[in-house]
């Protein structure tokens, strides 16, 4: 009986050992995190709020160089982009703008009520410019646009552009046929007789002097009686045709 107590003592030694040793070396580890309470510091209370005060914004003063450019002209006649740092060169002036006529071609124009457009082509290049009244080409005036010519002006010089419409091939109106039932011998007759006026001339013209014709007016006789020869066939077949189509009508 007497191992008994010692048993129950024994496991008593080892559970408080397993609390005591954790709890030991846990406030070791505290201790000296803290520096064993010398590192705890009270917190501060909370300061009162600040009012926060309106900003007044303002500008910096313009920067400016002290003397101005003039204190620094030389530095400004010796450029960094120059790789002499000698002032550039002055490049001579080639005298007053001229006018150069000839170098533009109007091919359109559009007058309106608001504004008059002229179309323009270098005769040179080929380039087209749309310009308005009142615009400038390389220093040259538009003074005016009409619909067929636009004025260009330099200084006391001036050049009018007309603008060339392509005239289309004439017309000609063909003799309108008789009407039905009327005779049809007037036209061979009158075509006759003209041939035979331009022969009788031909030959009026060659009889006096035959020798002293040259032979191109010669042939020109020749060509304008045989013109008037098919004139009057043609004339003659034309006529035929209405008269035989009027008296089928008549039929």
């Amino acid at each position: 009986m007497s191992t008994l107590p010692l048993t129950i003592n024994g496991n008593r030694a080892r559970g408080w050992a397993l609390w005591v040793v954790p709890a030991v070396a846990l406030a070791a580890l505290v201790g000296w995190e803290t520096d064993w309470g010398r590192q705890l510091v009270r917190m501060p209370s909370a300061p009162p709020p600040v009012e926060s005060k309106p900003v007044t914004a303002a500008a910096l003063p313009e920067y400016r160089i002290e003397g101005g450019l003039p204190a620094h002209a030389e530095m400004v006649a010796r450029t960094l982009f120059n790789a002499t740092r000698r002032p550039a060169p002055v490049l001579a002036s080639d005298g007053p703008h001229r006018l150069n006529p000839g170098r533009f071609q109007l091919v359109g124009t559009t007058v309106t009520a608001e504004r008059n457009v002229a179309f323009l082509k270098e005769v040179a290049g080929g380039k087209s410019r749309v310009v308005r009244q009142g615009d400038e080409i390389d220093g040259v005036y538009v003074a005016s646009v009409t619909p067929d010519r636009v004025k260009l002006t330099l200084g006391d010089e001036s050049e009018e552009l007309i603008l060339k419409v392509a005239q289309g091939p004439k017309t000609t109106l063909a003799a309108a046929p008789p009407p039905p039932g009327a005779p049809a011998v007037a036209a061979p007759a009158a075509a006759a007789g003209a041939a035979r006026g331009a022969q009788a001339r031909a030959q009026a013209a060659a009889a006096p002097n035959a020798a002293e014709v040259r032979p191109q007016d010669a042939r020109q006789a020749r060509r304008a009686a045989r013109a008037a020869q098919e004139a009057a066939a043609m004339s003659g077949q034309g006529s035929d045709t209405s008269a035989q189509g009027a008296r089928k009508r008549n039929r």
